[in-house]
């Protein structure tokens, strides 16, 4: 038996709860079928075995701000256009969250989403406006826990640790030890914990009917420090090369603005109490930040299967759909940069788990898929599992029937996007070392098994030869011997924003012999 939605779509008689996960900062190669960084995740690599794992998942944008509203609102970034922290979501876009609650959940947050409210109708003064901490529409508050950290500055303060600066947020935590050292907290008043803790307190009373959450974990998110034993628990000598020209004007060659870039990104705000350039770190300062960087994804793990075996104790397991994924990468050191930036797959390749715990996804239980899936795809898919329309301007997929195991669409995409607005609308100064206003500081990715273009709103184009250049290291954009390559590219680029350009332009679509407006 099924009841109906809003728009008369039928909803499953027993829904899921659904379970969102997001890891901040998370690299795609910390899982999956090659591991560089050894094996972290035990509870992350049995929640594959019991669902299915996209190895070729991509994030749409970055920073945190932009790559989260692509999450939440299913598109691209050039469509919802909060292209840059602080840059507002508007408020006609329909999100995950207010989709879910027209099939009766109440999602709830226990951490953050990194999103900026559409100031139309609020107040000048209003504090919400500017910044991007607030909740995005449609979530309930379970326990907020922003980059201010309060409610965990408050617990640990309860605990006897000092709490000199409340203003200062998790910061000022982490700066009461130097980098590599133990943080001043112990394992089990560390932030992945305190939230790991709230929400199993909340799943503890969670009553009969279907929940949904979004546990948004910042780990492993700078600055780089963990507790005891996390901070040691992986060894620096067991920790990969950084993938890198041989010295930082190799790199500095491909494009001004990764000239730019490593000109500019400092050790700060990273590696604590540490000064410099990111491309002066020698080899011996890069296996430690990475050691501590594995350390804090090992860590969360450990608390994903605390929550993992509490769903088990409390009967929920079997009608739980779990979701694990991230909102960008990290550089790492790699091309001799630090954080998320620029054009690179370090900081655009992400996880993505799907476990369905429904009969009608056996088939695709441990199945490992390489086509490639976008981070527009998770609200199409759980919406759909939830017996909800998808938004008809959405720009993702549903993977259900992937995660069931049948077979990849003929129709499916063989390449992914991304953009990336390095501009600084502040203090300006990637527009005065690129010479560029605000509005060109801008690049659009598309990236195929075998190329990837990056075309530039006011730089040249950067092309890679992924076959013969995985580690893109050779631009081949003036390569004569590859203008066939280039040409591919462009056109594919031109052919993406071409037919996103009639969606937009046109705003219309046919539905039972009417036309009906977009967002209307």
């Amino acid at each position: 038996m099924t009841s109906a939605s809003p728009e008369g779509a039928p909803i499953p008689a027993r829904r899921p709860n659904i379970l969102l996960i997001t890891a901040d900062q998370w690299r795609g190669d910390l899982m999956g079928p090659h591991r560089p960084f050894g094996s972290l995740t035990p509870h992350l690599d049995a929640l594959a075995a019991a669902g299915t794992r996209f190895a070729s998942h991509y994030c749409q944008a970055y920073p945190c701000g932009p790559s989260r509203a692509s999450l939440y609102t299913g598109l691209y970034a050039h469509k919802h256009r909060s292209v840059a922290n602080g840059m507002p979501l508007d408020a006609r876009h329909p999100t995950l969250f207010t989709e879910l609650r027209r099939a009766g959940y109440l999602p709830t947050l226990f951490g953050y989403t990194d999103t900026t409210l559409d100031p139309r109708g609020r107040a000048a003064r209003d504090p919400d406006c500017g910044t991007y901490e607030n909740l995005c529409p449609g979530i309930a508050a379970g326990l907020v826990l922003t980059e201010r950290a309060t409610p965990w500055l408050a617990h640990l303060k309860a605990q006897g640790y000092r709490v000199d600066d409340p203003d200062a947020g998790r910061e000022a935590i982490f700066a009461q030890r130097g980098f590599g050292e133990p943080a001043i907290f112990s394992a089990e008043h560390s932030e992945t914990a305190f939230l790991t803790d709230r929400f199993l307190d909340w799943l503890g009373v969670v009553g009969a009917a279907p929940f949904c959450a979004h546990l948004s974990y910042i780990a492993p998110h700078p600055p780089f420090g963990a507790a005891d034993p996390w901070h040691r628990l992986v060894d620096p000598a067991d920790m990969p090369e950084p993938v890198r020209g041989a010295d930082p004007a190799v790199e500095a060659a491909q494009s001004p603005l990764v000239a730019a870039l490593i000109g500019q990104i400092g050790l700060t705000g990273h590696l604590i109490g540490l000064a410099g350039r990111a491309a002066d770190m020698d080899r011996s300062l890069i296996r430690r930040m990475r050691a501590i960087y594995a350390g804090l994804a090992h860590e969360v793990d450990h608390h994903l299967g605390r929550i993992f075996r509490a769903l088990r104790e409390n009967g929920l397991w079997d009608n739980t759909l779990i979701v694990f994924t991230g909102d960008h990468g990290e550089q790492l050191g790699d091309h001799w940069l630090l954080g998320k930036t620029g054009y690179y797959d370090q900081s655009a390749h992400i996880p993505l788990i799907i476990r369905d715990p429904r009969p009608s996804a056996d088939k695709g239980r441990g199945k490992l898929l390489e086509s490639f899936t976008e981070s527009v795809d998770v609200l199409p898919t759980l919406l759909e599992a939830a017996g909800v329309p998808t938004p008809r301007n959405c720009d993702g997929r549903s993977l259900l029937p992937l995660c069931a195991g049948e077979e990849i669409p003929a129709d499916w995409r063989d390449e992914v996007h991304w953009s990336f607005h390095f501009g600084d609308i502040v203090g300006r100064r990637m527009e005065q070392a690129l010479g560029l206003p605000t509005p060109r500081s801008h690049l659009q990715v598309v990236r195929a098994k075998h190329l990837k273009y990056i075309g530039f709103a006011g730089l040249p184009p950067v092309v890679f030869d992924l076959s013969a250049d995985p580690d893109e290291l050779a631009n081949r954009a003036s390569d004569p011997g590859s203008a066939s390559l280039r040409l591919e590219g462009a056109e594919r680029l031109l052919g993406f924003r071409q037919r996103h350009e009639e969606e937009t332009l046109t705003g219309f679509l046919a539905k039972d012999g009417q036309l009906h407006q977009e967002g209307r």
